[in-house]
């Protein structure tokens, strides 16, 4: 993915989002719902009902980027919570955009020592 990269904040929206609103209404939501600016170089995700659509919306320094996935099967990972905000990491957000559930990653097991 072409984005804001490692060390970024990260705002998820809990609850479920009319996904029909594009770049304005995302970003209103983000102020009003979220209570963070926009423009302030934080990713905000927000997830529509059926739970296989998202959106992110992300500043760049120029304008608003828009990003959306819609996956052909299973569902993202989403808390339960009807409303609020949750941070996640650069890390959470790379998996949850790979439709990883974020919340219980499978890391296996440690990586071997040689010598």
């Amino acid at each position: 993915m072409i984005g804001p990269g490692t060390g970024v904040r990260v705002y998820l929206a809990c609850g479920v989002t009319d996904m029909r609103k594009g770049i304005a209404g995302l970003a209103a939501l983000a102020q009003d719902v979220l209570r963070q600016k926009p423009a302030s170089g934080a990713v905000f995700a927000f997830r529509g009902r059926r739970g296989d659509r998202i959106k992110l919306l992300f500043w760049d320094g120029q304008g608003l980027c828009l990003y959306y996935k819609v996956l052909e099967r299973g569902r993202f990972a989403w808390p339960s919570t009807q409303d609020g905000a949750l941070r996640l990491t650069s890390a959470q957000l790379a998996m949850l955009w790979e439709g990883i559930d974020w919340r219980r990653p499978d890391w296996g097991s440690p990586p071997a020592r040689v010598g």
